[in-house]
């Protein structure tokens, strides 16, 4: 299986694509990660606009079996939260008309699928993504890190999933 894992956001959108052929993603690899970029200084619909291009063009290069994106849960900061609702919704839209399967997860979903506990912090997910995927070195930024993560998050979920 794979899984496009998709940390939304308007200036830095995080992308990790992983596959595994086995259930439950324990002989996951990476095949692709890294971070969308939009320029701030940019009107906001130019900005969704590529961001949009950007994740069609992902979803057809990689051929996901499934796409799944970190739910928006909870920002202090309205306008970040305004940016990573349509970030978010612009991948769940994309997926969806590309035929991909989608699945969304909170925060501590992923943190508790990668580290084992829905406390975990950053570096903490950060390590257990490069523990799980063989890397050399912890991924950045954190936007990388935590798309892989989620991606791994799903491949955990695939096998109680495909039973529903």
């Amino acid at each position: 299986m794979r899984v496009l894992g998709i940390d939304p956001g308007l200036s830095r959108c995080g992308y990790g694509c992983v596959e595994s052929a086995r259930a439950g993603g324990r002989d996951a690899r990476a095949v692709a990660i890294g971070v969308l970029r939009t320029p701030v200084d940019a009107p906001v619909p130019e900005r969704l606009a590529e961001l949009q291009r950007e994740l069609r063009s992902l979803l057809t290069e990689l051929e996901p079996d499934a796409v799944a994106v970190e739910k928006v849960f909870f920002q202090s900061n309205v306008r970040t939260a305004i940016g990573v609702a349509q970030a978010s919704g612009l991948a769940l839209a994309e997926a969806v008309n590309a035929g991909v399967a989608v699945a969304e997860y909170t925060p501590n979903q992923v943190k508790d699928a990668v580290a084992g506990w829905g406390g975990a912090g950053k570096d903490e997910v950060g390590r257990m993504v490069q523990v799980l995927l063989c890397l050399e070195s912890p991924l950045r930024p954190a936007d990388a890190a935590d798309a892989a993560a989620i991606a791994l998050c799903h491949l955990a979920h695939a096998p109680r999933l495909a039973r529903s």
